[in-house]
């Protein structure tokens, strides 16, 4: 079994694989586990639109889901800009912009330490890029080994 502080940050990081191939907005995550007794990582993410918002919390259920969290709770208002998914470890914020700028979470949470979005993302890079290379080197050994026929011959 995962330590509880593990597991939540594997939480993050599906969260933020989602946020970012959702095309989510200047996303940070804060590890608020020193400051906070009701969880240990905050997500902010903004988004183009309202129906953007509700494209991010579509994919982010659906990613939590498959993943067997339980979600505590969510609280999306209509046409408020702001929704928020509670993992309990994990909350996630999604502000439209001029709502998320209104409400500063960042600057409420500025002892927090703040997360690298991009080192939670490589991990996931590398593994990729590692799968791409290999298909690509072992693509390129076949081509090379089998003789192309000029165009228009029998």
């Amino acid at each position: 079994m995962k330590p509880k502080k593990s597991a939540a940050l594997d939480l993050v990081r599906l969260c933020c694989r989602v946020l970012d191939s959702k095309k989510a907005d200047n996303l940070v995550v804060l590890d608020v586990s020193k400051q906070s007794s009701i969880t240990d990582y905050l997500l902010i993410a903004s988004a183009t639109s309202e129906p953007h918002l509700r494209a991010l919390r579509v994919e982010l259920e659906k990613a939590i889901d498959a993943a067997q969290v339980r979600l505590v709770g969510m609280e999306a208002r209509q046409e408020s800009g702001w929704l928020v998914i509670d993992a309990f470890d994990v909350m996630i914020h999604l502000f439209l912009p001029h709502t998320r700028e209104r409400f500063g979470l960042e600057r409420l949470w500025q002892d927090a330490a703040q997360v690298s979005v991009a080192e939670l993302l490589e991990v996931k890079r590398k593994a990729g890029a590692a799968r791409t290379r290999a298909g690509t080197g072992k693509r390129t050994r076949v081509a090379a080994n089998k003789p192309r026929k000029p165009r228009g011959s029998a």
